[in-house]
């Protein structure tokens, strides 16, 4: 009996011990199924953080398009006129892997990083203190794809594709910040050429024979440089423009002018901001009369200076119209410092201007498009004409109109404003001639406004300026010897010297 007591009570333990064995069987297929559904969990989020772009597109599309956007970094790394800075990132490689840390890379691939880069195809994810991820992670980008989570401590998950930003260039950038990439000044002339015995430059549409160089066609052209003898010649299209920049220019020609504008729509020459400029001629030429001539319409602007000796004619000339918007000019001229067979107009600059003849002419004509219309609207100007009793510190065949800016004239003879905005003032010195070299002050109201020193002999002289008003005080004193005082009235003011 004891026996088969015995033998129940083994057989109950084994049972026990059998079923114990079964249950944790069933709880670790249990754990398995929920590990299961925990994966397929995990990876609808994945898809879920993965961009719109890459769910839909097959993984031989993503390949090409690295390959491509690789291709394409470096042809840009190959250009030299950007220089692409990363923002943010901690290392820099150059032909290494890097894995699990932040990476800033120049055609290489990072894994698990947040990634910054140029030119490369950036995937995984890195770890973020903010606790949010991120698609793409924190990227600055040029001409490249990013793609890639960044895995937040919260768990929280927000895609980085809804604020995607464009730089502006036609690239994408990732993750909501733009790398704000610096970049060098690109080259803005069609060429650069420095003057001499044998010109040299670079760029294009321009020719060099001898010292002399012709611009052939439309664009911005910088000049440095000097030479003895030779020429800068504009022969471009009739419907093209062209820009001449002088910064440092030494030029003078012997057989015609120094710039010569012979074809163009427009031509410009812009004086380089603080750069100075001297240009002179001495052959005998009547028909290519100026040290600066052009055959068409000629604008002259700039922040630099400009120095001319004409031994040929004129300082300036142009056969259409001229038009000067700036810049510091020393004009001395066997002819007329400025003239213009159309219109002149002068907006700004400072003039210092002493012509054999005339100082400033605009002479119209039956074949001129303008009627020889002098307009002057600002800058400042020191004028004085020639010795020939007929000549004029200021003439113009036309109308002449003033409406800003000032200037100061000595000569034999002047062309009084048709148009004006305030008073101006004529001083007759016909019975006390002011001799050349003499210094002549212009006063107003007790204040000396300009000092002039006429070099040939002047009957006559003209203050223009914005100050003088009716029921100004004006005299004018010649070598320290001041005149009497004289009442300003509206309109013209023709005063005597006795």
């Amino acid at each position: 009996m004891e026996k088969k007591r015995f033998i129940a009570a083994a057989a109950a333990l084994l049972i026990a011990t059998c079923a114990s064995a079964c249950g944790k069987a069933d709880e670790s297929e249990k754990g398995g199924s929920d590990t299961a559904v925990s994966s397929e969990t995990e990876e609808k989020e994945s898809a879920k953080t993965a961009p719109a772009d890459d769910e839909k597109e097959p993984e031989t599309t993503k390949k090409r398009k690295s390959k491509k956007t690789t291709e394409a970094s470096d042809a840009a790394d190959k250009s030299d006129t950007k220089t692409t800075a990363v923002k943010d990132s901690k290392s820099s490689d150059s032909g290494n892997k890097s894995s699990g840390g932040s990476s800033g890379s120049s055609g290489n691939s990072s894994s698990g990083g947040s990634s910054g880069s140029s030119g490369n195809s950036s995937s995984g994810g890195s770890s973020g203190s903010s606790g949010n991820s991120s698609s793409g992670g924190s990227s600055g980008s040029s001409g490249n794809s990013s793609s890639g989570g960044s895995s937040g401590s919260s768990g929280n998950s927000g895609s980085s594709s809804s604020g995607e930003q464009s730089d502006g260039s036609g690239n994408e950038q990732q993750g909501g910040q733009q790398s704000g990439d610096p970049q060098t000044e690109e080259n803005t002339y069609t060429a650069e050429i420095t003057l001499g015995g044998s010109p040299s430059g670079k760029g294009e549409n321009f020719t060099v024979e001898g010292s002399k160089v012709t611009i052939t066609s439309a664009g911005d052209y910088r000049f440095t440089g000097s030479c003895s003898d030779g020429q800068i010649i504009v022969a471009a299209d009739t419907e093209e423009k062209v820009k001449i920049v002088l910064d440092g220019v030494d030029l003078t020609c012997t057989d015609g002018p120094a710039v010569f504008i012979r074809k163009a729509k427009k031509c410009t020459v812009e004086l380089a901001d603080g750069s100075s400029n001297k240009l002179s001629d001495s052959a005998k030429d009547k028909v290519n009369d100026g040290v600066i001539f052009s055959n068409d319409t000629l604008r002259i602007k700039g922040g630099g200076s400009l120095e001319i000796n004409a031994g040929n004619a004129h300082g300036i000339s142009s056969d259409d119209d001229l038009i000067i918007e700036g810049g510091n000019y020393v004009i001395n001229a066997i002819k007329s410092g400025i003239m213009a067979h159309d219109d002149i107009t002068i907006n700004g600059g400072d003039f210092d201007i002493k012509g054999g003849t005339n100082g400033i002419k605009s002479k119209g004509g039956d074949n001129a498009k303008g009627k020889g219309t002098i307009n002057i609207n600002g800058g400042r100007i020191l004028a004085s004409g020639g010795t020939k009793e007929e000549k004029s510190s200021v003439y113009a065949m036309g109308d002449f109109n003033y409406t800003g800016g000032e200037l100061y004239a000595a000569g034999n003879q002047v062309t009084a404003p048709t148009t004006y905005a305030t008073p101006y003032i004529v001083v007759d010195a016909s019975s006390s001639i002011i001799e050349a070299g003499s210094s002549v002050d212009f006063i107003l109201d007790g204040a000396v406004y300009a000092s002039l020193v006429p070099h040939n002999n002047s009957h006559c002289l003209m203050m223009l300026s914005p100050d003088i008003h009716d029921g100004a005080s004006f005299s004018v004193s010649i070598n320290g010897n001041s005149s009497e005082d004289f009442t300003v009235s509206e309109g013209q003011n023709v005063f005597k010297l006795s």
